[in-house]
Parts: structure tokens; sequence; C-alpha cells
């Protein structure tokens, strides 16, 4: 069995999505990702290894995400894509008419614009945690309320209190005062998913051309609470696809799949060897321009195997000509 397999790895989780010829889901790993990417890789790995069927290959490979560039390299990508991309390409997937995308994930968040098949506009948050998963992770904890029951307690709210959502700060301090004056949990916590989705709209759709059918993708989508106050902050109904979590990995490994099929070239997968390697990650500041670019760079037995990081591809150049001349 011929397989395709795509990596997402984020900031917060790492994602690993097995496909078939037919772009049916085989095998999937959901880890937090710790500050460890490439512990993390080789875990997954690891156990998508474990989960692959008898007699089954990987025969294309693509990674996404923000450590895209790390995870190409240490695995042996065919195909590196953007966030953007991948979970434009899932989202049509599942829904073939889909016109908005909506990711939610642990520390960021974005929109996509989706127009006959093709993306024409999107929006990210990178800097702000309070319309992000992180937003309600940390109020959860302030709440003493398990992340996984904040949906249920949500949706037994019956009069939600209106908290101002705009900076995680304010938000606690808001919270704080709510829950001083006697306001019932249940209202307390739909009234921080509301908060949540009333920064994301004011922010990270902003602007944009919203309309149906809206898909809600990323695993802030688990919380039906938040799904509940995108109905009602959209007054569309969005819907949730299977395998919502793993859409940025499912969707390269579509791409690779098609990348693969319409090039008729082999895989660069280093194979599952990877697992026992010892790879090492460390950084530098160029100083060859004003821009002081931070280079990061990936090493094996003390020989570098990749930079990147840099406006100009000068020292991705320079690794580019070491391999050919080796």
């Amino acid at each position: 069995m011929r397989t395709f397999l795509g990596v997402d790895v984020g900031s917060v989780t790492t994602k690993l999505a097995l496909i078939d010829e037919g772009n049916q889901l085989i095998a999937s790993i959901y880890l937090r990702t710790q500050g460890k990417p490439i512990e993390m890789i080789q875990a997954g790995l690891k156990e998508i290894e474990k989960r692959m069927p008898p007699g089954s290959e990987i025969c294309g490979l693509a990674t996404t995400g923000s450590a895209r560039y790390l995870a190409g390299v240490v695995l042996g990508a065919d195909l590196i894509k953007n966030e953007i991309t991948s979970h434009a390409v899932a989202a049509m997937h599942h829904v073939p008419d889909v016109q908005t995308v909506v990711e939610i994930g642990g520390q960021d968040s974005k929109i996509i614009i989706i127009r006959d098949g093709v993306v024409v506009d999107f929006g990210m948050n990178t800097v702000c945690a309070a319309g992000t998963g992180s937003f309600l992770d940390h109020q959860a904890s302030r709440l003493d309320v398990k992340i996984e029951e904040f949906g249920e307690y949500a949706l037994e709210s019956k009069m939600p209190v209106r908290i101002a959502g705009r900076c995680t700060v304010f938000a606690e301090s808001d919270m704080v005062h709510k829950q001083q004056m006697g306001h019932r949990t249940q209202d307390i916590i739909y009234g921080l998913c509301q908060s949540l989705v009333r920064n994301y709209l004011n922010n990270v759709a902003l602007g944009k051309e919203i309309l149906p059918p809206v898909v809600f993708q990323g695993g802030v989508a688990f919380n039906q609470g938040i799904v509940r106050a995108l109905d009602e902050g959209l007054k569309t109904h969005v819907s949730v696809p299977p395998n919502h979590e793993l859409m940025g990995a499912i969707g390269a490994a579509l791409l690779v799949h098609e990348e693969v099929e319409v090039e008729g070239i082999g895989t660069r997968f280093k194979g599952f060897d990877i697992i026992q390697m010892d790879f090492q990650t460390s950084s530098f500041e160029c100083g060859g321009c004003p821009n002081n670019c931070e280079i990061a760079q990936l090493a094996m037995n003390g020989r570098i195997l990749a930079r990147w990081g840099g406006r100009c591809g000068r020292w991705e150049k320079m690794i580019e000509e070491e391999l050919t001349i080796s």
C-alpha cells in the first residue's frame, strides 16, 4: 500500500496524518510539542510506524506549521507548505464549496477566505493570545475547571456575562470581578467563549468578507462553547469537520500526494532510522547587513545540515553549495 504522510509542527502541538491512495486517513498522531519539536517529530514517527498497515510504505512526505523547515530537514520532506495552504486544502477536501475557514489553535489563529476553490485572502493573529486556545487554557486554570470540560459548562449557561476580551490581562481582571459579583461559573465560562470570538472577529477577521459555508478547524473546535459562540457571532451555521485538530497535517499529506502523482518522483523521506538519530539545533545573528537576521541551524554529529531564517537566503545557499560539492 502506498501512503502519504503530512507533519504539522506547531508551537503547542505536533500532528502527523497518514493517508492512503484514496486520500483516506489511516493513521494519525497528536502530541504536545512541549518546546521540543525534534523529539516530538521522532516520537510521532515512531508511533506512525507502529500504526501503518502491513506491507505499506511512505511514498511522499510534507511538512507544515511554524517549525515546517526544521521538520522538513529532519525528515527529508518532499514538500514544505505554509499553514494557510495546508488548512485550505484540507477544508476543501471535506467541504468542497467552503468559502470561509476559521482556524483557532493554541498560540495563533487565522481566517482563510476561499472563492471558487482558490484562496483569495487570509488573516493571522500571532502576537496576542486573547484570540487563541491559550487564552481559554489560562482562564480554565483560574476557574479550577478542566479545559476538556469547558465546552460542557459553556452550554449550560443561561445568562452569559460580558467579559472584556481585548487582552488576557483585562479579561482575567474582569472575570475575577464577575466572580466576586456572584455570577455562575457556567455564565462566566460562556462569557469567556463569547469574548474569544469577539476578539477573533474584531481582529483576525476584521475587514474580511465572511460567507457560508464556514468551516471551523483547529484544536479549539473541540470546545462546543466556542462553536456556539461562533454560530451566534457570525449568524450562520459553522461546521466542524472530522479530525479538525489534524487539518494542517491532513492538508500537507493531500498536497504531497498530488505532487508525487503529478511529478512521478520518488520520495526524499529519510526513513524510520531518523527516530534514533541525535540532532542539535542552535542559532546565531548574521551581522552581514543592518537586518541582523537570526539564523537557525540544524546539525548532526557536528555537521551542519541546514540553516534558515535569513531574508536574503545567503546561509541557505552556502549549505546547498556544500552539499553539492560533497
